[in-house]
């Protein structure tokens, strides 16, 4: 699989480091198979990923199909997360 930051455009920081720009994906659409989870004390996005896909690096997948664009790390317990089940697909439509 290839990495998601492969067509990200970079820019220069101020200080002159060289960063991915932001990336903001399309809505993911829901499915009948998609997982729906009240997230718990220390819930974090890489976990639930690692959790329901196995790796990690599929935060992104949550993060987009549940609209979170900002920098939160944990969620507040009792939050209602959708878990795409079409991770494969998605990831490799948006890589």
């Amino acid at each position: 699989m290839q990495s998601r930051y492969l067509n990200n455009k970079i820019k220069k920081t101020i200080d002159g480091r060289q960063v991915y720009r932001s990336k903001i994906y399309p809505n993911i659409p829901p499915s009948d198979q998609d997982t729906f989870v009240a997230t718990e004390t220390g819930d974090r996005l890489d976990t639930l990923a690692y959790q329901f896909y196995g790796d990690s690096r599929f935060w992104w997948i949550i993060a987009t199909s549940n609209n979170i664009h900002d920098a939160n790390i944990g969620f507040e317990e009792g939050t209602i997360l959708r878990i795409p089940a079409n991770y494969i697909d998605i990831a490799g439509a948006f890589t």
